[in-house]
């Protein structure tokens, strides 16, 4: 069972990388719900063929976030926060426009252009 998640050794992202998007990604849709137990570290490593190292670091990098909550003896769980949504949301909005300022300065646009960019989108979306 791969509970999923599809690892890529050919992506540039080394592989705890993988795993923390994906189940963020499965948390921000909906997929994963509030308290749902993950699979443990052990079961999650075989599923996907990585090491129990790199399965516990992306647990870490998602306790860290506040996606998921460990509890010992019992697991880990995806967050029951109110807000854990509208965060991810959030934080995928920041990357996104974090790799459109990157092409943006690719293509030498000033401060000034952009912001003019900007306003013509928000006009339009109205």
């Amino acid at each position: 069972m791969s509970f999923g998640l599809f690892l890529s050794a050919t992506d540039k992202k080394p592989m705890y990388l993988q795993i923390v998007e994906q189940i963020s990604s499965k948390v921000l849709l909906g997929d994963w719900p509030a308290d749902m137990a993950l699979p443990s570290i052990r079961e999650l490593a075989a599923s996907t063929q990585v090491s129990v190292i790199t399965v516990k670091r992306a647990y870490a990098e998602l306790e860290l976030a506040g996606v998921i909550v460990t509890q010992a003896g019992r697991g880990s769980f995806v967050s029951a926060h109110p807000d854990l949504q509208q965060q991810l949301k959030e934080q995928e909005f920041k990357q996104q426009l974090g790799l459109t300022m990157d092409l943006a300065r690719q293509l030498q646009l000033t401060d000034a252009q952009i912001l003019d960019l900007v306003q013509q989108q928000l006009n339009q979306q109205r």
